[in-house]
């Protein structure tokens, strides 16, 4: 049985999938000592499908400089935005509101956000959804 490394750090970027920015990686990854350009290159090589989206990716990084790399689904404002083609949401929520959410805008972004979340339901998962839509001043169809 092998033995199993201690990890030394363990920290979460929010990328640009396919394109990571070096001075972003550089900022949160250099003071570890990994190797930053080969975390770029991993990073870029895993996510060149999703290009344009922000992915977030965990990085493990153990005692040996080798490190691990947990790839996220993109934040839920991002889904949310990206399907509305918003580039913001609504400055007073409570008050003010972008734009409105049809019911299959918000299934396509629940199903997209489904492994990310604590349910396996996609119903549940699109109150969730549906409860971070309203925090960003955005209205839901049929509600």
């Amino acid at each position: 049985m092998a033995k199993q490394m201690k990890v030394s750090h363990r920290l979460k970027l929010d990328l640009e999938a396919g394109n990571a920015a070096m001075v972003d990686l550089g900022k949160m990854l250099g003071p570890t000592g990994v190797n930053t350009r080969q975390v770029k290159v991993d990073y870029d090589a895993a996510t060149a499908g999703q290009r344009g989206d922000i992915v977030p990716v965990v990085v493990t990084i153990f005692e040996d400089r080798s490190y691990a790399l947990e790839y996220r689904t993109p934040p839920t404002s991002y889904l949310i935005r990206r399907a509305l083609g918003l580039s913001k949401g609504a400055g007073r929520p409570g008050s003010q509101s972008v734009a409105k959410l049809s019911r299959e805008q918000l299934r396509e972004v629940a199903l997209r956000k489904l492994p990310d979340l604590n349910t396996d339901d996609v119903e549940v998962a699109m109150k969730q959804i549906a409860g971070t839509a309203r925090s960003m001043g955005v209205l839901i169809a049929d509600e």
